[in-house]
């Protein structure tokens, strides 16, 4: 059974529907616009993630205890094979490829500088990342390539190298020995990081093994997973099995948040900026939804003193005024999560076409177009913040309703 407050309340908000449905409408439109706009950002930044990880990192890799830090060479997966197996058998891995990389001094007829030299696997690596997709002159490389590489687009340009040019490479091999071999250009790629671009150079993994005396060890194995939220169970599936192996105490797993700190932060940054943006947002409709039930306490004052002299007291005057903020802030919510999931709906469909950005997002292996992600985090946040905005707000009107005196309200106009 509905109880008298709750009909009296409901009645209460038509009898100046245009004030009513102004209220409602200013809440439906912050739920729908935070709804939308939260479910951009976290899109934003799956997308973001997405890409940084298949450009590179991966979403795990399977280093040695310290590796990641001193980038030591010395410091490598012995057992490569003993961790593909596993990989293998685990539940949510797309892919995976073995890498090893050493700094090596590299040198042109024209310069020398000091580079990052990475051994990867021709075939497999374009499973884990997209860098075989950014050559922008000449060809990756292929199974059968010995003494060839690619190279970043600024190292070939400080370098002055094109296709076709040749490289020597000195560095120090695992053992200690001396590392040298001379490598012809094969190809020239473009990740839009300049770091990468500067200082990287591709090889073979075999050639690179064979070079710098690893004795088939490697230094990373990049995991691949189906889905950001297979990475979690991914990595202490793999933690497990990997401390069962023969030396697998020595190995670690690292997922890309502990790979790519620079995205994390990124996160953390763009959410304190939108966050700064909601509380302007709700402040404002707040102040609205304030100036709403003040003026409807102002215009019922007779009401009240009638309804006091009657017997009401302040506590039902009270729960009165919360029905009707509660009422309507329920039916504003309700309308903007149906508002705001319908439009994210579509958005995540058809996806949003930045203008006169399709190329240069191509370009850098980035989607055309941007898909918000709806969620149900993303609804609750929402709602959940204009629910607890416009109840406080309502409790000011409320509790100034408990200082109404019956005699002098009965006076009024």
């Amino acid at each position: 059974m509905v109880s008298i407050d709750t009909k009296m309340a409901w009645r209460n908000i038509w009898r100046n529907p245009r004030r009513s449905i102004l209220t409602i409408m200013a809440i439906v439109f912050a739920t729908l616009l935070l709804v939308f706009m939260l479910s951009w950002q976290f899109g934003s930044y799956h997308t973001m993630i997405d890409t940084s990880v298949k450009m590179y990192t991966g979403h795990l890799q399977v280093q040695e205890k310290g590796y990641g830090e001193k980038k030591d060479i010395r410091l490598a997966v012995p057992d490569p094979e003993g961790v593909a197996r596993i990989l293998d058998g685990v539940t949510g891995v797309d892919a995976y490829s073995t890498r090893a990389s050493a700094f090596s001094l590299v040198s042109s007829r024209e310069r020398t500088s000091g580079v990052l030299v990475v051994g990867i696997d021709p075939v497999r690596e374009g499973s884990v990342s997209t860098i075989t997709k950014l050559i922008r002159k000449g060809s990756f490389l292929s199974s059968g390539d010995t003494n060839r590489a690619v190279v970043g687009a600024l190292l070939s340009k400080n370098m002055q190298v094109v296709p076709g040019d040749e490289l020597v490479l000195l560095g120090q091999g695992r053992d200690g020995s001396i590392a040298a071999t001379v490598v012809s250009v094969r190809g020239i790629f473009e990740s839009g990081q300049d770091e990468f671009d500067r200082g990287t150079i591709l090889i073979p993994l075999p050639f690179f093994q064979d070079v710098f005396s690893m004795n088939g060890a490697v230094h990373e194995v990049v995991v691949l997973g189906r889905s950001q939220d297979d990475v979690a169970t991914m990595k202490e599936t793999i933690a497990a099995r990997i401390a069962r192996l023969e030396g697998g105490e020595q190995l670690v797993v690292l997922d890309w948040m502990e790979l790519l700190p620079g995205i994390v932060q990124a996160i953390k940054m763009d959410l304190v900026s939108g966050f700064i943006f909601y509380v302007i947002l709700i402040v404002v409709v707040g102040f609205s939804i304030l100036n709403t039930f003040l003026m409807a306490i102002f215009e019922r004052k007779k009401e009240f003193g009638v309804l006091s002299a009657l017997g009401a007291g302040p506590k039902r005057l009270m729960k009165l005024l919360l029905i009707e903020s509660a009422s309507m802030t329920l039916v504003g919510i309700v309308l903007g999560i149906a508002g705001g999931c319908l439009v994210t709906w579509y958005f995540q469909v058809h996806g949003i076409l930045l203008p006169g950005a399709s190329d240069w997002l191509r370009m850098y292996g980035l989607p055309e177009r941007m898909f918000p992600r709806l969620s149900l985090l993303s609804i609750s946040i929402g709602a959940g913040i204009v629910l607890i905005i416009t109840l406080l707000t309502a409790l000011y009107p409320a509790f100034a309703v408990r200082r109404i005196e019956p005699a002098r309200a009965l006076k009024a106009a």
